[in-house]
């Protein structure tokens, strides 16, 4: 009995380490652009303390709008899956703040949300300043979800020096879908939220969001070359600009893999997807040979 206790004890400390294996760091950033400091979490591969030589890629992880940068450690169901991810394929994840509606572009009339700026400059300094990192495109990936998932394919689309692959999950890749809600007060208030980023809509409003918007980047991704991911579930109400994205990249022959899934805009849904996208980036990182082994 005594032996099974202990060895019952020995499994668990094995099962604890495993599951706790990746370090979170919180990190201060602080930006130059938008003089102000924002925080980020960052998960270290438990190799990260064993290898102390090596270098490691990054995976830059975006939350989506009225989010911030704790989103993808405490919202999903399964608390240790970013841990999990990262000690898997020996990557860092970060996820810096993006503001819960500043969808990671420069404004260009508040000089307080400059997080296009923020995020492809300022962060990307401090990680590669503060940790062993793949300090080169080949080295870094970036997805994220909903606001998310546009700032990531935004971003890889006007940075293609910066990122090797770049993901989507249930993307808003036309900001103006942000706005269909079927509570019409709902969509209103969405309506008016772009204003303080944006400006007032003006006598232009079609093109108020296009320069700002996924969509009309299908040929810049093709002339970038970057491997995307891109998914949405089938009960997403953002699922059809998705499935035009798709269309677009498959009209113009922009490799890419896009899949639809059962679910809708919710985090069981991005928690099944986050694994598809490590999966993804990984054989990329490796065919890089930045992947540590």
């Amino acid at each position: 009995m005594r032996f099974f206790r202990s060895f019952l004890f020995l499994l668990l400390i094995g099962y604890t380490g495993a599951a706790f294996g990746a370090k979170v760091d919180t990190l201060a950033i602080p930006s130059a652009a938008m003089h102000k400091t924002y925080r980020a979490n960052v998960v270290l591969p438990n190799a990260y303390t064993k290898q102390k030589k090596a270098s490691f890629p990054v995976l830059y992880l975006l939350h989506g709008a009225t989010g911030h940068y704790s989103d993808w450690l405490a919202k999903t169901p399964d608390k240790q899956l970013v841990h999990r991810l990262a000690d898997q394929y020996n990557l860092i994840i970060v996820m810096p703040e993006g503001e819960e509606f500043a969808w990671y572009i420069d404004s260009p009339v508040n000089p307080g949300s400059q997080f296009e700026t923020y995020i492809t400059q300022e962060v990307i300094q401090k990680i590669d300043q503060t940790y062993r990192t793949v300090r080169d495109r080949k080295g870094r990936v970036i997805t994220g979800l909903s606001m998310g998932g546009h700032g990531a394919l935004y971003l890889s689309a006007r940075h293609p020096d910066l990122y090797c692959a770049a993901g989507s999950m249930s993307g808003a890749v036309d900001i103006s879908t942000a706005r269909w809600r079927q509570n019409p007060e709902e969509a209103k208030r969405t309506s008016e939220r772009f204003v303080p980023i944006l400006g007032p809509v003006g006598a232009t409003p079609e093109t108020y969001l296009s320069k700002y918007m996924v969509l009309p980047l299908a040929d810049q991704f093709k002339a970038n070359g970057l491997p995307l991911i891109i998914d949405c579930g089938v009960d997403d109400f953002l699922i059809e600009p998705n499935r035009e994205l798709h269309r677009r990249l498959v009209y113009n022959a922009t490799p890419h893999e896009y899949t639809e899934r059962p679910g809708a805009h919710t985090w069981e849904y991005w928690e099944n997807s986050l694994p598809f996208h490590a999966l993804f980036f990984a054989k990329i990182l490796r065919a890089n040979a930045v992947l540590v082994q």
